[in-house]
């Protein structure tokens, strides 16, 4: 008895364990090949000015606050320019002599031509002097002349307008197209300054475009040799994380960027293709994207954590408790899901810890509920 006894016991304790595993179904699904970018993208405006006066100057007018929402063409600052202003003026009134010169020498100039006209047929007729006649045809060449040269200070005169016009000009600051001021640097009486060529300095006004935001986002290098204008792309934003907008990819830069201890990326923009109504979205938002480049639909497919660099997965049998090792061929892919195109039938339960230490074909295994269960959770 107690040799029996000791041969159960023994049996008992030296029995086979079985692994715990999590495992999940093949289903059938939608399997869609994707690339996402490297680091956080940025939500930026197609169309923003950094304005700034071309001259340096006082501030005599502010006509907008942060925050404000301008028409394309409003006047935005202007510098104290009155002594531009009058010179502008004294262009004008100069405009106006030169034309008032003008026209006296053309109608001059006329009246010397039919006085000429006259004296050329009374010439014909041996009815005038050739003195007069020399002397009516001189003066009419010479009007004429007189009218060409009034002319042409006519044109200087416009010239000059022109000139101060746009010295004046320099002073102002228009809107160049309709949107929000996003920063004002500068208060009425402060001094401001153009920036120096290739030194940045604050704007005096930033003015943004809400309607022309768009998503662009830093791509590794890799990648980006799949990416084509027009694709589909799905685009996730921090603030807000229960939400996915779509879009389309506009272009992809045609060069890629390196950056000190950062992989070589290439920055592509993608367009929002609802209208951001019912959302406050704002420029600098962070975002990422993923780029749809192929997509399969009702497919079997599993989880990509369960698929083993070899191309195996282990199939948990729940008849017989036990793990079989089995070779798949697999179709598209991504982070998620991969389909698969042999091995595997829908509703089979693959083992997605293929970390665990003692797997392999024919060892016994136990589904772990608990994981499982903190998995869906």
């Amino acid at each position: 008895m107690l040799l029996l006894g000791g041969y159960f016991g023994y049996a008992y304790l030296s029995r086979e364990k079985p692994i715990p595993v999590s495992v999940k179904a093949a289903d059938v699904g939608t399997v869609e090949a994707m690339v996402a970018n490297t680091r956080a993208g940025s939500v930026k405006a197609r169309r923003r000015a950094m304005l700034a006066p071309a001259v340096g100057g006082r501030i005599a007018t502010l006509s907008v606050q942060k925050g404000d929402e301008v028409e394309a063409g409003q006047l935005l600052i202007s510098l104290w320019n009155k002594d531009l202003e009058a010179e502008l003026d004294h262009a004008r009134k100069q405009a106006a002599v030169a034309d008032a010169t003008a026209r006296e020498a053309c109608l001059m100039a006329d009246h010397a031509g039919r006085q000429a006209e006259r004296q050329t047929e009374l010439w014909k007729k041996r009815s005038t002097s050739e003195s007069s006649y020399e002397e009516a045809v001189a003066e009419a060449a010479a009007g004429r002349a007189a009218c060409l040269a009034a002319e042409a200070q006519r044109a200087v005169g416009r010239a000059r307008i022109d000139v101060a016009s746009a010295m004046v000009e320099r002073t102002i600051i228009l809107a160049p197209f309709a949107g929000i001021v996003a920063e004002v640097n500068g208060e009425v009486g402060e001094f401001v300054t153009p920036s120096p060529p290739g030194i940045p300095t604050l704007p005096v006004v930033d003015l943004i475009n809400m309607d022309s935001l768009y998503v662009a986002a830093p791509i590794d290098e890799i990648d980006a040799a799949q990416i084509r204008p027009g694709m589909e792309t799905r685009i996730t934003l921090d603030a807000f994380p229960q939400r996915v907008f779509l879009g389309k990819t506009r272009s992809i830069s045609p060069y890629v960027l390196e950056q000190a201890k950062q992989a070589r990326t290439v920055e592509i923009e993608v367009d929002f293709l609802a209208p951001m109504e019912d959302v406050n979205l704002l420029v600098g938002y962070s975002a990422d994207v993923e780029i749809i480049l192929e997509a399969r639909s009702q497919v079997v497919r599993i989880p990509s954590e369960s698929l083993l660099r070899d191309g195996h997965v282990y199939i948990f049998n729940p008849a017989t408790g036990r793990l079989e090792y089995r070779k798949t061929k697999a179709g598209l892919g991504n982070w998620q899901f991969t389909e698969i195109l042999e091995g595997v039938a829908a509703g089979e339960q693959v083992v997605t810890t293929i970390d665990r230490e003692g797997l392999a074909g024919g060892v016994a295994a136990a589904i772990d509920r608990q994981e499982d269960q903190a998995a869906e959770k």
